[in-house]
């Protein structure tokens, strides 16, 4: 009989051994693939996820690139030691809008959110995130390094093209990383405001809500992914643009789907709520995937833009 308990117990240990052994290793596994890039083959400047959808944003992007490709200065910064790279596209205005991709997505992406901006009399600053296209940097920060590098574009944009009105147009972990800029301290003044789309609150929002339709393990795995980023990064995922939105004083356009599966709508509406500015609009979708808004509706997307540019900055 001890014999018998003696191999059930020894047993028993080492199932729990191996299943934390693939615990651990699963959500390694998860955040490396979600948030580390050893290469630059990873998150280049091509279409990261192929459907006829994202195939037919592209074209309608490159049809808006190849119209102003004329326009195009190719720039570069360096901060915190990395190599950013983007494209200017200066069509002689004294404003310009900052396009910040989610994550996945390089500049080539941004392509598609410009028209509004460009018809509205804004010149474009695309940008290859950290990461991202032809960017060095291998870990994604969900936002936090991101801000600064977006407010290390605005300065460029001041001091070598004398833009006096930037506006930040964030989608996803663009929307994060562009909520943190407008936010700090360290904000220039011609930062005049920001549009958002498909904003989080926090990145364990988002995480959490990606692990429970990919039907994956929740707990433990959750919290070690966040153990890895606050370990590579030294940021947390408990804070995000909820935490930051509270100090956001400059005109905000939100948009949002009802249906967003990783940014949810109650969400979004809490941190509209939470927002102190006098000129802040939110613009809901009944229908629409996360990031894909303006190809569900254009007209209302660009209008709800150009609405947005006439009410505060002409």
């Amino acid at each position: 009989m001890m014999i018998v308990l003696n191999i059930f117990v020894v047993l028993l240990l080492f199932s729990i051994f191996f299943y934390l052994l693939s615990v651990v290793v699963a959500s390694f596994c998860i955040y490396s693939a979600t948030l580390t890039r050893k290469n630059k083959d990873k998150w280049g400047r091509t279409v990261s996820i192929i459907t006829e959808r994202t195939l037919r944003m592209d074209d309608i992007g490159m049809e808006w690139q190849k119209a102003h490709d004329r326009c195009k200065k190719d720039v570069h910064i360096v901060r915190d030691g990395i190599n950013l790279y983007g494209e200017y596209y200066d069509m002689g205005y004294d404003r310009a809008v900052i396009v910040l991709s989610g994550r996945t997505e390089s500049l080539r992406y941004a392509y598609y959110f410009a028209k509004p901006y460009s018809d509205a009399g804004f010149n474009i600053l695309a940008v290859d995130s950290r990461c991202h296209g032809i960017s060095d940097g291998r870990y994604i920060t969900v936002g936090f390094e991101e801000s600064k590098d977006a407010l290390a574009w605005s300065r460029l944009l001041a001091e070598e093209y004398g833009i006096d009105t930037i506006l930040y147009h964030g989608i996803c972990i663009g929307a994060a990383s562009g909520m943190l800029a407008i936010t700090s301290p360290d904000c220039p003044d011609t930062v005049k405001g920001m549009v958002a789309e498909g904003m989080f609150p926090r990145f364990r929002e988002s995480m959490r809500n990606n692990l429970i339709e990919r039907k994956r393990l929740m707990f433990p795995v959750l919290q070690l992914v966040m153990l890895h980023f606050r370990l590579h990064t030294g940021h947390s995922m408990r804070r995000g643009p909820a935490n930051y939105i509270t100090k956001m004083d400059k005109p905000l356009l939100m948009i949002h789907s009802k249906k967003d599966k990783y940014s949810t709508y109650d969400n979004a509406e809490k941190m509209f709520e939470s927002c102190p500015s006098k000129n802040k609009t939110l613009v809901s979708y009944e229908e629409g995937d996360h990031s894909m808004l303006r190809i569900t509706d254009t007209e209302k997307y660009d209008s709800a833009i150009a609405e947005f540019i006439n009410k505060n900055f002409n």
